[in-house]
């Protein structure tokens, strides 16, 4: 075993693989490096804080001590599995894959993925922590990242592609940067999955996503075909690594392992929201992923949407069943689940399921053993579809 390229002799399928969630590691020097001179110290960057290394936006704000490079694989290939240890960790103790373009196709290459779906970290898997500054700081932050992933996009030659993120707080600048990023070449989109939590810079509430007012970013969505990409702990009221879910009595790892479980079901809410608002009749065409939330809760889910609808809300109808919905307008993501998995997909719609690694985060499937042999008794048409297709149909992909 290589493990400087983290090899894997038994994870490589004869199928063509398309891993739809990883993460990139942000250098520290991505947004100061590109920043106008008015912003280099008011953008994401490391610099000491109270005594203490952080990243910091707007000069004085933490958006992450440590600071961390959001990877649990050391340079050596293998993977921290201690909580502590895994917070512990600096830039210079984990795999260059987490950061550089090079290793991760290295990576890419020795494990048998031909394209990874890439998403963000210091901001927030929504672009959250932007809503700590104001506007026009907030515009330059999003807008220099996506600059920085189709950078990415580019380097890696059209095999690394990272979703962009969003000034989702402004409908009329979420528009433009999202036409401005599809003439960039990428791919998709990520956003707040909660904006109705923030105010737009005029200080109004800003809606839920079922409202008309978002109907102006989903009309450019499926104008240039780009999915609505919504990975778990996407907005302030979503992410809850550490702390609630688990029982006071629990050590720290332990509640940290609970909330990482449940966390995978707050997606759960965001696609009953989309189908009960009613919008998907307005927008049949609209495409969204559930990423890094699992499979197996999707099956259970839907039926009890089509129940509820039916038993509690008489009267409310749609064009189409709840159920109906997902399968023409949704995808999940699987990636640990084993037990049954030929049966789950089935269930949840083998065009509507999507395979990652979420590499390189604690949870990552890693090391990828016996890929192919994990899925079951899917024929091989199916497990190409999961494995890849799906992902390169959706995300336009050429394999």
């Amino acid at each position: 075993m290589a493990t400087q390229t983290l090899e894997r002799r038994d994870a490589k399928s004869t199928i063509k693989v398309i891993d739809a969630d990883t993460h990139y590691t942000e250098p520290y020097d991505l947004w100061t490096k590109r920043a106008p001179a008015k912003y280099k110290d008011r953008v994401p960057q490391v610099k000491e804080l109270d005594g203490q290394l952080c990243w910091v936006l707007d000069g004085n704000i933490s958006i992450g001590t440590g600071p961390h490079p959001n990877s649990s694989i050391r340079k050596d290939g293998t993977k921290v599995r201690v909580l502590q240890d895994f917070l512990d960790l600096r830039y210079d103790d984990v795999h260059a894959a987490s950061s550089d373009v090079k290793a991760r196709l290295k990576v890419m290459d020795d494990i048998g993925v031909q394209a990874q779906i890439l998403y963000p970290n210091i901001l927030g898997f929504g672009g959250q922590k932007t809503g700590k500054v104001d506007a026009e700081l907030r515009q330059v932050c999003v807008e220099i990242y996506n600059d920085a992933m189709a950078e990415v996009q580019q380097e890696s030659g059209q095999r690394m592609f990272p979703m962009a993120l969003l000034p989702w707080w402004d409908i009329k600048a979420a528009v433009k940067e999202t036409e401005r990023c599809a003439a960039m070449g990428l791919r998709g989109i990520n956003i707040n999955s909660d904006p109705q939590d923030h105010k737009d810079p005029q200080g109004n509430q800003l809606p839920d996503l079922g409202n008309t007012y978002w109907d102006p970013l989903w009309d450019v969505c499926i104008d240039k075909k780009l999915p609505v990409n919504f990975h778990i702990g996407a907005s302030d009221s979503a992410i809850d690594w550490m702390g609630n879910q688990g029982w006071p009595s629990l050590s720290r790892d332990l509640r940290s392992g609970i909330g990482g479980a449940m966390i995978f079901f707050s997606n759960g809410k965001v696609v009953s929201n989309l189908i009960y608002s009613g919008m998907l009749d307005r927008k049949p065409e609209l495409k969204f992923v559930s990423v890094e939330s699992g499979a197996g809760w999707v099956p259970f889910l839907m039926e009890a949407l089509d129940y509820q609808l039916k038993e509690i809300a008489e009267g409310k109808s749609f064009n189409l069943k709840p159920s109906e919905y997902f399968k023409r307008n949704f995808y999940a993501c699987f990636w640990f689940e084993k037990e049954g998995v030929a049966d789950t997909l089935r269930k949840v719609g083998i065009d509507n399921v999507m395979f990652e690694t979420d590499f390189p985060h604690p949870t990552s499937l890693f090391p990828i053993e016996n890929l192919e042999a994990r899925l079951g008794d899917l024929t091989h048409e199916e497990k190409a579809k999961v494995l890849g297709l799906n992902a390169a149909k959706l995300y336009r992909i050429d394999l």
